[in-house]
Formats: structure tokens, sequence, C-alpha cells
């Protein structure tokens, strides 16, 4: 597989942290395989994990291919990029083909990642994961590692106005014990058992972040670290009042193209 796009993103990347001073903790690299398909499971705080997450795998020197969001591909500036590294796009309408086209990269022995919360999580927790992520592990007989990312909410995430060029922010990634799913396991539990991996990465991750929100920054700290971001229930609350808000939206849409002429 050509990759005339991936490294140099991956070098551009790397020279805007270093120049904008983003201290990038990492941890647990070594549990990434140097060869061989893995399903990299990463918890969600902003729109930009993909790159961090993606760069718990540079030790050793991997690439990991994300399955995305279709709209993402379908942007004239991002569209090229994501296709050019070869991610996977996810439509919603028809998840079966996302599916199959991870599980070829897998058994291809590349790397997946996924973002099995589906949606940035406003209140920086784990929200509840499906257990597709496991299944894809299972089918493909790869290991199932765990991730966790915290300090780019700070730079952009949902409802916030980005800061793309604020200095000085740390950033930490955690990755965890490997899990090897196997066929007749129950993978609900397995799914519960990831889960409960992520967040104790992730807390671990927030409790040791260097960082202390200065007075109107509270914005960015979970609430059970006396942050002012939404509870689990009041995101979960924002989450389901933002998706009724796109169906309606689209249900109008539908509408007006099924009454034109």
């Amino acid at each position: 597989m050509s990759e005339f796009v991936y490294p140099p993103v991956i070098k551009t990347a790397l020279g805007v942290f270093k120049a904008l001073n983003i201290k990038i903790r990492l941890e647990g690299t070594d549990r990434i395989p140097a060869d061989g398909g893995a399903v990299l499971v990463s918890n969600h705080v902003s729109y930009l994990d993909f790159i961090f997450a993606g760069l718990s795998a540079h030790p050793a020197g991997r690439l990991v291919r994300f399955m995305a969001k279709k709209e993402i591909f379908d942007n004239r500036i991002g569209g090229p990029l994501m296709r050019g590294m070869h991610h996977i796009p996810v439509d919603r309408d028809a998840g079966a083909s996302s599916y199959a086209a991870a599980l070829k990269a897998l058994k291809g022995g590349e790397i997946v990642g996924v973002f099995a919360e589906a949606t940035i999580s406003r209140s920086f927790t784990i929200k509840d994961i499906k257990n597709g992520a496991v299944r894809m592990a299972v089918a493909s007989k790869t290991p199932l590692i765990p991730i966790a990312i915290w300090g780019p909410q700070r730079l952009w995430t949902k409802g916030r106005k980005r800061r793309l060029l604020q200095r000085n922010v740390p950033v930490t990634i955690l990755v965890g014990e490997p899990l090897y799913p196997k066929r007749g396991d129950d993978y609900d539990q397995v799914t519960r058992d990831l889960r409960a991996q992520m967040e104790e990465l992730l807390e671990k991750a927030q409790r040791e972040y260097t960082d202390i929100p200065k007075p109107g920054e509270t914005w960015w700290q979970p609430s059970y670290l006396g942050g002012t971001a939404p509870t689990p229930e009041e995101a979960e609350k924002l989450d389901l009042e933002e998706a009724e808000a796109r169906k309606a939206a689209r249900d109008a849409a539908h509408d007006g193209k099924g009454t034109e002429g």
C-alpha cells in the first residue's frame, strides 16, 4: 500500500506540536504490536483525537487506519487527506460495508482505530460503547488495545470555539493492556471489560495531568474533578437533543425535496 500522504501528515503535525510547545506524554506504547493487525479503541474528547491516537502507534513504526464518519470524507479538504491516509469511511446507513472494509484491513495486518463511543463525550468521561470493536477483533483474530487521550479537548471540542494555536497544552496518551477476545466469549462482557479499562486509563490521565484549569477555564475538566463540564447525565440529554434536531432537519430536507415541482 502506497504511503505518500500519511508520513508527511504525521511529520507536519509533529512540527506544529513542537512549534506550539504541545507536551505529549506517551505511556504503554510497547503494547502496540510491531506487526500484524490490531483494533485500537480510543476514547473521544476532541475533533483532533485521530491525530493523537495515531501517535500511540508511532514508536512501533505503525500507521493506524481510523474508522471515521463519511461526512469527513465528503469534505473537499479533509476528504482527499483521509483517503490518502487509507482511513475507513463509516456510512451509518450502510454499516456492513464499513465493517467489511475494517475486517479486510485487519486481516491484511493493519491497525484499525475505533472511537467506540461514536461521538465526542461532552462530559469527558467514557460513554456507553457497543460491541462492534470486540466483534471485529474476534472475526480477524487480532488483539483489542484500549487507549485514553486527555488534553486535546482544550484545542477543539464539541460546543467550544477552536483554539488550534493555543500554546503549552499538555496531551496525555496512555495505552492499556491488550485484550484477546475469541469466538464463544460473551461479547457484551468483553465490551464491559474494555470500557472499564478505558475508564481506568482516562481517570489516570486526568488525575495525573500537569495543568490545573485557570479561573474561567474549568469547562475542560470533568465534573467529578470539580470542573464545569456536563455530568454524564446532562451530556446524554444534550446528545439526545442534538440527535433529535438533526433528524428533524433531515426530515425537513427530505420533505422539501419531495414537494419540489
